[in-house]
């Protein structure tokens, strides 16, 4: 029996085992009261009358609203449906059980409470108007399966009249996830980030966003590619997201496709398709290639068949090969730290941190080609990540309060302290 049937077999397994346990969790997460009504007493103060005085305080101060209500802990898990796991476009009642499974992860790893909203419009402005009109009641907001292009424009829009972290996580928490992977994998090779030359195959939302952060992680050589070719500024037929991208990668202005591309490489990066990457192009990458195929559930070539072609390091999307590449080690830390400070946004320098953070996990002297990025159910992931996050917005004067834990002897302010 071979490698994909038994692979076939195995996800046959599992879609029929967690569609039976659906059925019987009807659904993953619930509403817990944190308060005890037993009492006539209890019911005055939780609710009438005595709810009005924190009503009256939160008139008064708006920003009471963080102390006297859960909202300071409380992430809205937002989706339209149209780019539902690799289902595609199957509306936001589809989209539930994914949300559902999202909001059980924020607080199984970083204690943080998400709620699933799910909106019936695939309208940008609509879609903009709902979540600003409910971003008061969360203290952070997770965009999640949105499709592009549409979803830069609403994350974008969003960070201007939000006051709050707005995040989409298909995007973000995948580019911060893959730079620590790769820090590692490059300590590995003994390679240096601002030299190598790194390609990404596949331009939508997750590539993109990988791009801009590893460019911000100091890759200087980059190459974007999507299924017409090689993006390059001088291409006139670009989107305005292509064309972004394009004019900070490839700066020699090469044309092509993937092949090209991946010829004399040092890394390539895949969010695109299952089998689009032969080994002949694995071949042709320099010695010592790093390969991250992370197209779900199959990838851009078989790990194996990578390793086989002469890849050093490979990395996937997949829990059945050593260095899973997944976004649950980013998002449930990210905005653990966001919330403990407050932040008023996610920027790049928190996502630079929490990159860092993450590589960080893994001693330099038990790196390997197997053991580049820490597995996702270790426990010290979020906490680390969170901390590193609270740094970064103090440095960069985005956090509003400052954590206990953090303590006082400090230099970098918060934003309150700075206007006092």
């Amino acid at each position: 029996m071979d490698e994909s049937h038994n692979s076939n077999q195995t996800k046959t397994d599992i879609a029929a085992e967690s569609l039976k346990k659906h059925y019987e969790w009807q659904g993953k997460i619930e509403v817990v009261s944190r308060v005890a009504i037993r009492t006539r007493e209890d019911l005055s103060l939780a609710y009438t009358p005595g709810v009005a005085q924190p009503c009256l305080a939160i008139r008064e101060d708006p920003d009471k609203s963080y102390a006297l209500t859960r909202r300071a802990n409380l992430v809205a898990v937002i989706t339209d449906g149209s780019a539902i796991l690799g289902l595609g476009n199957i509306g936001p009642e589809a989209g539930m059980p994914v949300m559902e499974g999202k909001c059980a992860l924020f607080k199984q790893f970083a204690d943080v409470d998400a709620f699933p909203l799910c909106i019936r419009t695939q309208d940008v402005d609509e879609l903009v108007r709902t979540i600003y009109l409910l971003s008061g009641s969360f203290g952070g907001i997770n965009l999640e399966d949105i499709a592009a292009p549409r979803c830069f424009e609403v994350e974008r829009r969003l960070k201007q009249i939000c006051d709050i972290p707005v995040f989409h996580d298909d995007q973000h928490g995948t580019a911060v996830v893959v730079a620590a992977a790769l820090l590692n994998a490059l300590r590995v090779a003994e390679k240096d980030i601002g030299q190598v030359r790194v390609v990404i195959n596949g331009a939508g939302s997750a590539g993109c966003a990988i791009g801009l952060h590893l460019l911000h992680m100091g890759v200087r050589h980059l190459i974007m590619v999507d299924r017409c070719g090689i993006l390059a500024a001088d291409d006139p037929d670009l989107h305005e997201a292509h064309a972004q991208i394009a004019r900070l990668t490839n700066e020699q202005r090469l044309h092509g496709s993937l092949a090209d591309a991946m010829r004399g490489a040092d890394v390539l990066i895949g969010v695109s398709a299952p089998g689009v990457v032969t080994e002949a192009m694995v071949r042709s990458m320099n010695r010592d290639a790093i390969v991250f195929p992370m197209a779900n559930p199959t990838p851009e070539i078989m790990p194996d068949a990578a390793i086989r072609a002469g890849a050093r390091i490979v990395g996937t999307g997949r829990s059945d090969y050593p260095n899973q590449i997944n976004n649950v080690l980013a998002f449930p830390g990210i905005f653990r730290g966001a919330l403990d400070c407050r932040a008023r946004e996610i920027n790049e320098e928190m996502k630079v941190a929490a990159s860092y953070a993450l590589a960080s996990l893994i001693p330099v002297g038990e790196l390997n080609e197997n053991n580049i990025i820490i597995p996702a159910l270790d426990p010290r992931v979020a906490k680390t990540v969170a901390a590193a996050v609270r740094r970064a917005a103090y440095r960069t004067g985005v956090a509003r309060v400052r954590f206990a834990e953090d303590g006082e002897d400090r230099k970098e302010k918060t934003e309150d302290e700075n206007r006092n």
